[in-house]
């Protein structure tokens, strides 16, 4: 007998072991996808979503794990660049003269104008300005001459041992009643730095 025989009128649901094989075949089928259905809706559809969260966990955690894998696997090298760095930290705060040694630096900044052939009109060091570990001071000067002695005179102080910048530079040409032999006027401020002793950073 096939389904197109049955007469669904014809079957009694209180007796179902009476009904045509393939009715019950039928029945049983739908039964199974039912369950099946409903195990999905509240059970499977869960542990799928759980498991695609753990996967892209896993996929987060083995990024992470590649990531420090290859910080561990340069720590020699970082290491080493960070003593490197010390160093050169080290060097470079070294260069800073300290308390006694400003005056000293001063002098070898007016000594090397005055070696470059140029005729100081002002140089006066201004207030010092404590930054972090340091402090900054900075020097007015204004000094007469010829272009190519003020190049002397800024690579004279860019070679000296102790770090001194130059900042706001401005040439002019001196005044009539100063004009000599087609002198320059330049202007600028130099910018020497101390390293600030134990007291000093502690009251900063």
């Amino acid at each position: 007998m096939n389904l197109s025989e049955i007469d669904l009128n014809d079957l009694d649901f209180s007796n179902v072991h009476a009904w045509p094989l393939a009715a019950r075949v039928v029945l049983v089928a739908l039964i199974a996808v039912v369950v099946l259905f409903l195990g999905y809706w509240f059970d499977i559809k869960d542990q799928l979503l759980t498991l695609e969260q753990a996967e892209r966990k896993e996929t987060e955690l083995k990024s992470e794990f590649e990531r420090k894998a290859a910080k561990a696997a340069n720590l020699a090298a970082y290491e080493q660049q960070l003593e490197e760095m010390k160093q050169s930290f080290g060097t470079m705060l070294r260069q800073l003269p300290n308390k006694t040694e400003v005056a000293d630096l001063l002098v070898d900044v007016s000594q090397t104008g005055l070696a470059s052939g140029l005729e100081f009109e002002l140089f006066k060091p201004q207030a010092e300005i404590p930054k972090e570990f340091y402090a900054e001071l900075p020097i007015s000067i204004k000094v007469k001459g010829r272009f190519h002695e003020f190049g002397a005179f800024v690579s004279g102080v860019a070679a000296l041992p102790r770090i001194v910048t130059v900042h706001d530079i401005a040439i002019q040409r001196a005044s009539d009643k100063e004009e000599t032999n087609n002198d320059l006027v330049m202007e600028l401020t130099a910018k020497t730095y101390r390293y600030l002793d134990e007291e000093e950073e502690a009251g900063q």
